[in-house]
């Protein structure tokens, strides 16, 4: 029969599914003999967290296979139906990896684990084997001070702000001396997850959370960036701002999640009534979960784009943190117009576009219009990769968030990014005025995040367990650790 749905992890899981607090090779004993989790994903190379269906996957081709199989999705290849499928290009092509999935021996109808025969064991426990030497022969051939070979667990992982301090230290000293960085074979990222609860965050030794609403103007006409005094502009070469451009258009292009002719060929693909009446009679809380996990994917990206930026990583790391955590929704909010079809009202959305009703069950109509808007009104200023690229990098390095350490220091890259910001428009002929316009859309976007987290801490309230238990850990990490201390307290 057709696979039921179980939302937020109530009903079953797949039938061979390997504890992820186990990973053990005998069936899950405790005596057991070795870890699986060193073999890559069979499917798209990435770290993977146990057999699942009959196959060692990661947790993303895991949920594809699953959501593929509940569906009946009839899935059709773009081009000549023999796309690459691994870490990178994954989420591109769902026939195609469907169809390695199906070549592999993914099955719903996959054994137990524990009824493996003998011999299957005995395979697997020699690719262990095989795997480890090859990761010890790796660990001795890496000279001290060569660049290490980025994993998909750096940055903010799948398991939450997975000791970031360590992650990040971790990768700067993965740069090469000459201030280059590693070729990161994780462009995508893409964080196809179920999260499961032992996934845990991470304590970012007391750092505070963004306040709400703290954007006081600064002096100046720009009130998100304070060089216009004149007084600490830097002083910065014509070469020099060409070349942060292009660093982070490339970064950016490395970093999008989708690529933007793709996005616009699937625009007439929109929601069918029937389907759009599924998301509308989602249980409240089934949706939230669903958009908490979508906005995680989407951070996921941003995260990566961030480091990529050259003199992020140079930033001390609780800055690096602050920055991420104040500003990585607003730049989904912003990359969300390369997603957005202005024609019809419709953003990409879990497969499809999708209008503001698709998400009548979050109960925030409000948020959605407002969000839709914004989407809109970006989309109507036409802006370039390379433009939406350094407007995304000017968000993010806000110099006015609170709890930065080394302000001037945040600052005087933000600075340098306008510039490079400005010197594209006018490489790009844009209008008198666009940069303004631009730098004024950023209290629209705070006001949306604060909206967003106002909106959480409400949904909270209702639903502590399901927040606790079934959002993703960078989510909550992001948004919901804490968030109570940030309102405002009132007297």
């Amino acid at each position: 029969g057709t696979a039921q749905e179980y939302p937020l992890g109530t009903g079953p899981t797949e039938p061979d599914i390997v504890p992820a607090t186990g990973r053990l090779l005998d069936g899950g004993s405790s005596s057991g003999f070795s870890q699986i989790e060193i073999i890559p994903c069979k499917i798209c190379g990435d770290k993977s967290s146990g057999i699942h269906y009959g196959v060692i996957t990661c947790e993303g081709c895991k949920g594809f296979f699953r959501r593929s199989q509940q569906s009946n999705a009839a899935y059709s290849c773009p081009r000549q139906k023999n796309c690459l499928i691994d870490r990178t290009s994954r989420n591109r092509c769902q026939h195609c990896r469907l169809q390695k999935c199906l070549a592999v021996g993914m099955s719903r109808d996959a054994v137990k684990f524990g009824r493996m025969s003998k011999k299957q064991r005995d395979s697997l426990y020699a690719e262990v084997q095989k795997h480890r030497l090859q990761q010890q022969q790796r660990d001795h051939q890496q000279q001290p001070g060569e660049a290490e070979p980025l994993t998909p667990t750096y940055g903010l992982s799948a398991s939450g702000l997975t000791e970031l301090h360590d992650d990040l230290s971790g990768y700067m000293d993965g740069h090469t001396p000459d201030g280059g960085k590693p070729d990161s074979a994780i462009n995508s990222f893409y964080l196809d997850i179920q999260p499961s609860p032992d996934q845990s965050g991470l304590d970012i030794n007391g750092i505070k959370p963004e306040p709400i609403c703290d954007f006081a103007p600064g002096s100046g006409f720009f009130p998100y960036c304070s060089f216009t005094n004149g007084e600490t502009s830097p002083t910065v070469s014509m070469a020099e701002l060409e070349h942060l451009a292009q660093n982070i258009s490339k970064s950016h292009m490395e970093t999008c999640q989708y690529l933007r002719e793709e996005l616009q060929q699937m625009t007439w693909q929109a929601f069918l009534q029937e389907e759009m009446e599924n998301y509308q009679n989602k249980p409240r809380e089934v949706m939230w979960q669903l958009c908490a996990i979508k906005i995680t994917e989407a951070i996921q990206y941003v995260v990566e784009f961030a480091k990529r930026i050259d003199g992020f990583m140079e930033l001390c790391q609780n800055d690096q943190i602050v920055l991420l955590k104040a500003g990585s929704l607003e730049v989904v909010f912003v990359r969300m117009c390369r997603a957005f079809d202005s024609q019809n009202n419709t953003v990409y959305f879990d497969g499809k576009y999708a209008g503001p009703d698709v998400f009548k069950s979050l109960g925030c109509d409000d948020l959605i219009s407002s969000v839709f808007e914004f989407g809109k009104n970006l989309c109507s200023m036409h802006l370039s990769e390379d433009e939406i690229a350094l407007f995304s990098a000017f968000v993010l390095m806000s110099a006015d968030r609170s709890w930065l350490q080394e302000k001037v220091k945040v600052e005087k890259l933000q600075q340098k990014i306008q510039l490079a910001l400005q010197h594209v428009l006018q490489k790009n002929h844009r209008e008198d005025g666009i940069l303004t316009k631009l730098i004024c859309k950023v209290s629209t976007l705070r006001a949306l995040c604060s909206r967003h987290t106002e909106k959480l801490t409400a949904f909270k309230a209702i639903y502590p367990d399901i927040v606790r238990t079934h959002f993703p850990p960078l989510y909550k990490e992001l948004f919901g650790s804490d968030f109570e201390q940030s309102m405002p307290v009132d007297g």
